[in-house]
């Protein structure tokens, strides 16, 4: 099977003009993002986050790979959740991170493994810690709360989802945006030593 392959592309910085339309993308960027309480967005936030912690100034996401952030030859997976949603709730959202363990695209056939299987040697499962409205900001980091497990610390909980509690206990607390760096390279470097 021959498959297209998209070129690729640099990112739009944001002023570029539609053809056929008044508007320029940061128009688009506005609608489709208009703030980062929304499930994809605070994924995708979190996502940089990860990114900008190790140090990278730019980053571009890549849509449907097996795992999230590919720094050097780590394979990163990156999960989000928080108690307060874009809609109206009964009470706080219950902290939990799902698609931990999944099935991988298989380069070249546009098919799927048939197994599901942890994909990524570091985990970091990020907690919105805000339990209310009233307290919830979405530009302020010391809000956010993570986790960073290993692949093998994940795989041998044999979970597909875990909650934000369980998470806790599997790394032994949780940490601040300042220290993930370092989280995340220690978690690699005993990931890698244990392959």
């Amino acid at each position: 099977m021959t498959l297209i392959e998209p070129p690729p592309r640099n990112p739009l910085n944001g002023d570029e003009h539609f053809i056929g339309l008044d508007g320029v993308v940061d128009d688009f960027r506005r609608f489709a993002l208009p703030d980062l309480l929304m499930n994809n967005a605070r994924g995708w936030f979190v996502e940089y986050l990860v990114w900008r912690a190790l140090g990278v100034e730019r980053p571009v996401r890549t849509e449907w790979d097996a795992f999230d952030v590919l720094w050097g030859d780590v394979r990163i997976e990156v999960k989000a959740s928080a108690q307060m949603q874009q809609w109206a709730q009964a009470g706080p959202s219950t902290l939990k991170f799902e698609g931990l363990r999944s099935k991988t695209l298989i380069a070249g056939t546009n098919s799927y493994t048939a197994e599901a299987s942890y994909n990524a040697d570091v985990y970091v499962l990020a907690a919105h810690t805000a339990a209310s409205h009233d307290v919830y900001d979405q530009l302020d980091l010391s809000q956010w709360r993570f986790v960073v497990l290993t692949r093998t610390a994940v795989a041998r909980t044999g979970l597909k989802s875990m909650s934000w509690v369980r998470a806790q206990a599997e790394g032994g607390g949780s940490i601040r945006f300042d220290e993930l760096a370092a989280a995340i390279e220690g978690a690699a470097d005993a990931e890698h030593r244990s392959a």
